[in-house]
């Protein structure tokens, strides 16, 4: 029996929830005794020029090792987009939170207080703190573009003539709000120097190779002068890409000083400095038939870049995805990146998919609603059809296989679509004041879009163990289990022999890393591309040592051994002997996946709230889920990724918001303030299985670690509008707060007594 499939506890876990993990704090390594200890002095103004930086007080202050800013660095900017943002900064601060001094102290403790001694002299000029803000152009960020807007792709002006002939003509405008990744563990990177002139970074971090190419140009150094290791890591969600400006600061401040460097930040640092997601606002127009039929679809997309436009491939990923899982015979898309004065937006948790999905979800119900057809219903009569696949989209994505319909089918059916609908209209018709709120959304997403192939090395020793080094960087997601089922089932070696490597770029010099959803699909591609070639060295030792052709040779996967074709009593060998003979290190394979291409994950959720209209609180009562990645390696896992996905995503629906005040000044700096949910405010997930491969990877397998976040947001957005649409409320932005919900019924009643 094969072990992939079956669900197997995952291994890393009794570290990882003990004191047996090493995160960048834990590390105890003795290249970093004597290390220094770092704080990052920021910008308590969201907009300011600064005057200057007088820094004495801290430099004579208690185990102070030194202090530095823009003017000491001597490093150029790097691009953040079409702008440059400094390492530390440099006459103009453009967020709350943004460094401007580096404070180095011998203890821990004494970092507070020197870094309350630097001085600094900022003159506050008129702040952007809006998306709103930014277009009206009154103040602009950098001058020198003539404009907050920096990027715009797509046509200048959309063209309405692809609304002719349409009966319905819907529009809606949705803000799919700024969000914070808050991850368990917050960023930290320690730092140190050798006698050979290398710098080694650990860095919480989910790709160590790119991070060591960051580090290495930043530094002006060559890659081959920089060890970048990613020890445990506690979440990511795609804020942890590469290296973030602080670890090119500290890598310098460790060469000024002469010592290692050791950072970790505080949380409220980490919700106020470390990337945000999401921050778009989308306009929606749909013009269809009132039999359902959708002849055109418009998405408008503006992107909040926050001050530093590092990341501005997110509209077009937003735009990629735009039709979602629909298809809409006409598309026209636009978007536009504008930068504000609030922390850097990057890629979160599904990046800019989440936000195509959350606009046409939304916006189908809201053509559903015009044309007075169930929701189901209208996705029914949209769906691309399975016999169409591959299926290219008008705005260039090619999806691979799909059963849109049957996943939604699923979902309604393991629901009791019908009997909801029935009981919702009960306390409709009762007049109940707590309503019932049914939502739909379909999803299609893209996982390993980047196409940049994946590193695996395979090595089996003499005493039958089994080490696996792969590219792919997990943080939290169990990828390592699932890695070894693949080899065990190949190999025919037990799991308990079988360990997996990664994070470290002097063992793993040439990879991509973890983010997209990538890993099993094109990492675990390449550690069977990997094991396949070690097979095949394998079969020619065999056959030498049992005086046989190598075809007349298979491996018994079961026992593991190596015998002749129909003689199973024969003479065997088993791994290590065949590992023996070859040497230590000999029996190895080490590959580059280059050939997988893009995969479409897909799925259906349902959402059941109880909306009470005189408090305004939402209580999410259910979700209903199918998320088809594919085979399944691990259903343990699978199933971890679909729990964390929903609660991401239903997070967003109800509570989660980055806020900032029309200074600039963030308003959700700690977790009293902003609402990181838990498990209390979540239902029991109900999942359905469904399993669709693709024929784009070694393995037929999807990513599914964002999935479930791209699905729900939508779902339970949906539900909550479903629950007020009898009263007079046909839109309302989330989060869908009690006092939002509430704020939206007062104003429905005010409407209604006009």
């Amino acid at each position: 029996m094969s072990i992939v499939g079956t669900r197997v506890v995952r291994q890393e876990d009794q570290n990882l929830i003990t004191a047996g993990g090493t995160y960048v704090d834990d590390l105890r390594e003795e290249a970093l005794s004597g290390a220094a200890h770092a704080v990052f002095v920021r910008s308590p103004i969201a907009h300011a020029r600064i005057g200057g930086i007088d820094v004495s007080e801290a430099k004579a202050a208690p185990g102070v090792l030194g202090v530095f800013t823009a003017a000491d660095l001597g490093l150029d900017p790097h691009a953040a987009g079409p702008v440059k943002e400094p390492w530390l900064a440099d006459g103009v601060v453009r967020y709350v939170g943004e460094p401007v001094a580096l404070v180095l102290t011998e203890e821990r403790y004494q970092l507070a207080d020197a870094a309350e001694l630097v001085d600094v002299d900022y003159d506050p000029l008129d702040a952007v703190p809006s998306i709103g803000a930014a277009l009206a152009d009154e103040t602009l960020l950098y001058p020198e573009t003539g404009s907050n807007v920096v990027q715009v792709n797509g046509a200048a002006e959309f063209d309405d003539s692809i609304f002719d002939g349409c009966e319905v003509v819907v529009s809606q405008t949705i803000v799919n709000q700024r969000v914070a990744p808050a991850p368990l563990e917050p960023r930290g990177a320690s730092c140190a120097w050798g006698e050979d002139g290398r710098l080694t970074v650990w860095l919480s971090t989910q790709n160590a190779q790119i991070a060591r190419t960051q580090l290495a140009a930043s530094l002006g150094v060559g890659e081959e002068n920089v060890r970048v290791i990613a020890p445990d890591v506690g979440g990511g969600f795609g804020a942890k890409i590469g290296a973030d400006p602080e670890a090119t600061v500290l890598g310098w401040a460790a060469k000024a000083i002469g010592r290692p460097v050791r950072w970790v930040e505080s949380r409220s640092e980490n919700l106020t400095a470390m990337t945000h997601g999401r921050g778009q606002l989308n306009t929606v127009t749909i013009g269809g038939k009132r039999d359902g039929t959708v002849l055109a679809y418009r998405l408008d997309v503006i992107q909040d870049a926050g001050a530093y436009p590092r990341t501005l491939f997110l509209p077009t990923l937003t735009e990629l995805m735009a039709v979602g899982v629909y298809r809409f015979p006409k598309v026209e898309t636009r978007s536009r990146g504008v930068v504000t004065n609030t922390t850097p937006i990057a890629a979160y948790r599904g990046a800019g998919r989440p936000e195509a999905t959350a606009a046409v979800e939304r916006g189908m119900d809201v053509f559903a609603a015009e044309i007075g057809m169930d929701p189901a219903e209208v996705r029914r009569v949209n769906f691309i059809r399975p016999e169409e696949f591959p299926y290219q989209t008008p705005t260039g994505a090619s999806y691979d296989t799909g059963e849109y319909a049957a996943a939604l089918d699923k979902v309604l059916d393991a629901a009791g679509y019908a009997e909801l609908r029935a009981e919702q209209k009960r306390r409709r018709e009762a007049g109940d004041p707590v309503e019932l709120g049914l939502g739909i959304a379909a999803y299609v997403e893209i996982t390993g879009g980047d196409s940049g192939g994946e590193s695996g090395r395979v090595d089996i020793h003499p005493d039958g163990s089994v080490v696996a080094w792969t590219g792919s960087s997990p943080h939290g997601q169990g990828l390592g289990t699932s890695l070894a089922m693949l080899l065990s089932d190949q190999l025919g070696v037990p799991l308990e022999k079988i360990t997996v490597r990664h994070g470290d770029t002097d063992e793993v010099p040439k990879a991509v890393g973890t983010f997209g959803s990538r890993s099993l699909q094109l990492g675990g591609s390449a550690i069977r591309q990997a094991a396949e070639e070690v097979i095949a060295q394998a079969r020619e030792l065999a056959a030498d040592l049992l005086e046989a052709a190598p075809d007349d040779l298979e491996l018994d996967v079961e026992r593991g051994v190596w015998q002749v074709k129909g003689a199973p009593s024969s003479t065997v060998l088993s791994w290590a002997q065949v590992a023996e003979t070859a040497g230590e290190g000999k029996l190895s394979a080490d590959v580059w996946f280059g050939g997988g291409k893009p995969t479409f994950p897909f799925g259906a959720h349902l959402a059941v709230v109880e909306v009470d209209t005189e408090t305004g609180k939402v209580d999410l009562r259910r979700i209903v889920a199918v998320d088809d990645a594919g085979p399944i390696v691990n259903p343990l896992t699978f199933r971890g990724q679909r729990h964390g996905g929903l609660g991401q995503g239903a997070a967003q629906a109800l509570m989660e918001v980055v806020t900032y005040d029309e200074d600039g000044n963030p308003t959700t700096a700690t977790l009293a303030d902003y609402s990181f949910v838990t498990a209390v405010e979540l239902p029991d997930f109900e999942l359905v299985d469904m399993a669709t491969p693709t024929d784009r990877n070694l393995l037929g397998v999807k990513g599914i670690g964002e999935a479930a976040t791209i699905g729900s947001t939508p779902a339970v957005h949906n539900a909550v509008v479903d629950a007020l649409s009898t009263r007079g409320v046909h839109h309302l932005d989330m989060p869908t707060t009690p006092i939002r919900v509430w704020e939206a019924l007062e104003e429905a009643g005010k409407g209604s007594a006009r």
